[in-house]
């Protein structure tokens, strides 16, 4: 008789009591699931707080010069007028402002760009760009100083700009054979120039 009470039981733990038990242990372990997505959101609030309130304590002034150091957009149209601005005191107008219609459409929402090193033929690391590129192409004509002071406006001016490349020619009026030079100390100057936005 104890025999086939004992099996019956058994019998019975198989039955119901095993099942719950096994329910109780899935739940368990969602519950200390959940609790460790709770315990790391808490902590990436507090990292958050810490952030913002490092954030406050810089200079409004510094905030700004940052911004315009490396814009979260491609802000086309001030770079321009910035640029415009420069050239202004040395009497050298922008002409022929060319860009790329593509970059201007780029915002801060933009996926970032992924690219890999490749080496002997294979992929090495992927490497993830956080910032855009510009190009902006332009002339302009002045005096062989003006271009010099010009040019280093440009390169220590806030905004990171770097000069791609620069070509110059003698600035002339007039066609075919009738051409004929302005000025010996005028110039024609073709820029381009690459400039950097934040992908965030």
């Amino acid at each position: 008789m104890p025999i086939i009470l004992i099996g019956i039981a058994v019998s019975v733990f198989f039955m119901f009591a095993n099942p719950i038990y096994n329910d109780i242990s899935t739940l368990q372990a969602q519950v200390a699931s959940y609790n460790d997505a709770l315990n790391n959101s808490k902590a990436l609030e507090n990292e958050r707080d810490k952030l913002t309130a490092q954030y406050n304590t810089i200079d409004p002034n510094n905030l700004i010069k940052l911004q315009k150091l490396l814009p979260n957009n491609v802000d086309n149209i001030r770079l321009i007028l910035e640029i415009e601005q420069m050239a202004s005191p040395y009497g050298m107008a922008l002409t022929g402002v060319k860009y790329n219609a593509t970059d201007t459409n780029a915002t801060a929402a933009a996926p970032t760009v992924t690219t890999a090193v490749i080496q002997g033929g294979e992929i090495i690391k992927p490497v993830s760009k956080d910032y855009g590129t510009f190009d902006l192409e332009f002339s302009t004509s002045g005096t062989y100083d003006n271009f010099i002071n010009f040019t280093k406006d440009l390169e220590n001016n806030l905004r990171i700009v770097d000069i791609s490349s620069i070509s110059f020619s003698s600035n002339t009026m007039g066609a075919g054979a009738n051409l004929k030079t302005i000025s010996p100390e005028i110039y024609k100057y073709d820029f381009h120039i690459k400039t950097y936005w934040l992908k965030s």
